[in-house]
């Protein structure tokens, strides 16, 4: 299947869907198979929604799907029309499938204010214009519990492409408390996050708890932003689709280690895919990564705490990335490792050990490709580390600052990296490449100059920690 990222969108009247758009209503308890779907006689699923006809949306004139089909109008006249949102009701509704409905504006499908729908999965596929908002997902819901994908967006193969989804202020969990799980639950008992395999797809504002994998996007043009994962088995995000931006992330609380599975557990990772179809033969293009925060573990004395690598991308080449504003708390040497990297920038991160010895203390890397083939063209400045290990062709090493005593700079390191008045790296970076706020949208600079870091230096950024984004 060819890339989707060639189909235009389709432009609409804001004032006419605005002018025609309904609210309809889902209820799995007192809802009726007979429903009109007003919040008096309400729907029972959505799947009889679906298979009753009643969203006039667009679809593919025959499958298999092939490039260049043009859309054609299906269900014309059915109540449910572009711009209109179909509210879900408190109750148990099962698995959640948006298939065969690309829409000339989206439709969206929320939880009513004041209600609690719970999902065991959704599912969206060949598809285009729709908003999913404020779902509690989770195989626990289900009779008995299996580890899933909670949440696939994807092209399909048959039946066409997907793009333009919008998902986000949900709540997502393998179980609701973890604490008495081992090793072989982390394993072959948690359920994956977020699947993104489809191009143009906004993820935010979501909780992962308790997971395999928190969030992984395959698809071109993802927008991940404001999510938080707290405690995962595998790789809290994996981002390796083009022009992709992760920003204001939090990931935290790795399980388990390599001896109890052959994954070597990332913050965030990426790797290559070539036209050969080998990891490490061709290259991730043009990706943000931004004021994220990843930690270890908030608890090290946790038995099942794991040696997370903080920001690991290790099988380039990485080309026109941008990598700023993030924080790296971690057990390991690597806290941002970049193997085989180029015409990319490294600014104004900051990382620390969580924990005194080994592994770590954690480093900022760029380095040759697996293959050989040197990095070039990469800017590494305004960070702060305590170890860097630079090489390549064209690497600008620039107000980097690499410290022996995390006290001297941090208010409460490791957690708390806001910097200390007078602290050494503040006024001490460069203002060129360097981002116009830091990681919690405090404008830079403050002082004299741009300060050296995730975190900008102001009376009123000394306060315990916590994390905001803009």
């Amino acid at each position: 299947m060819k890339s989707v990222r060639s189909i235009a969108p389709i432009l609409v009247l804001c004032t006419a869907l605005g002018a025609r758009a309904n609210d309809f209503y889902i209820d799995p308890v007192a809802g009726s198979d007979t429903g009109d779907g007003s919040a008096t006689n309400p729907w029972r699923s959505l799947q009889a929604v679906f298979d009753d006809a009643l969203i006039e949306t667009q679809d593919w004139p025959d499958y298999p799907y092939e490039d260049g089909m043009q859309l054609v109008t299906v269900n014309a006249g059915a109540p449910v029309h572009a711009g209109d949102t179909i509210w879900l009701r408190s109750g148990y509704h099962g698995d959640l499938f948006i298939e065969h409905a690309y829409n000339v504006a989206p439709i969206t499908l929320a939880a009513e204010p004041g209600q609690a729908p719970h999902v065991r999965s959704l599912t969206i596929q060949a598809a285009q214009n729709w908003i999913v908002r404020g779902l509690s997902i989770s195989p626990a819901y289900a009779a008995t519990l299996d580890s899933i994908d909670m949440v696939e967006i994807s092209d399909h193969d048959y039946f066409g492409p997907t793009w333009d989804i919008d998902f986000g202020d949900s709540a997502l969990f393998s179980v609701d408390d973890a604490s008495s799980w081992g090793p072989d639950e982390w394993v072959n008992l948690a359920s994956s996050g977020i699947y993104v395999g489809a191009a143009r797809i906004s993820v935010h504002d979501n909780t992962l708890r308790n997971v395999r994998f928190g969030i992984g996007v395959d698809g071109a043009n993802a927008s991940i932003r404001r999510n938080v994962i707290d405690g995962f088995s595998a790789d809290g995000l994996r981002g390796l689709g083009d022009y992709d931006v992760f920003e204001y992330n939090t990931v935290m609380n790795d399980k388990i280690g390599d001896d109890f599975d052959s994954n070597h557990d990332d913050g965030f990772q990426s790797w290559s895919v070539g036209a050969d179809g080998q990891v490490g033969t061709g290259q991730v293009t043009g990706v943000v990564l931004r004021g994220n925060l990843f930690i270890n573990s908030t608890d090290p004395d946790d038995p099942l705490r794991n040696s997370m690598q903080g920001i690991g991308c290790f099988d380039g080449f990485f080309d026109q990335w941008i990598v700023e504003n993030n924080v790296v708390i971690t057990d390991h040497w690597h806290g941002i490792s970049f193997y085989g990297m180029r015409d990319s920038r490294i600014v104004n991160n900051s990382v620390i050990d969580n924990i005194d010895g080994e592994p770590g203390p954690p480093w900022i890397m760029v380095t040759d490709h697996k293959n050989g083939t040197p990095s070039d063209n990469v800017v590494v400045r305004n960070n702060l580390a305590e170890d860097f290990q630079l090489s390549g062709n064209n690497i600008t090493d620039d107000h980097n600052l690499e410290y022996a005593q995390a006290g001297a700079l941090f208010v409460a390191p490791p957690f708390d990296l806001h910097l200390l008045p007078g602290a050494a790296a503040i006024d001490a970076g460069s203002g060129d490449l360097a981002p116009d706020v830091d990681i919690e949208g405090r404008g830079r600079p403050q002082g004299a100059g741009y300060d050296i870091g995730a975190y900008e230096f102001a009376v009123d950024s000394i306060f315990a920690s916590g994390f905001e984004s803009p």
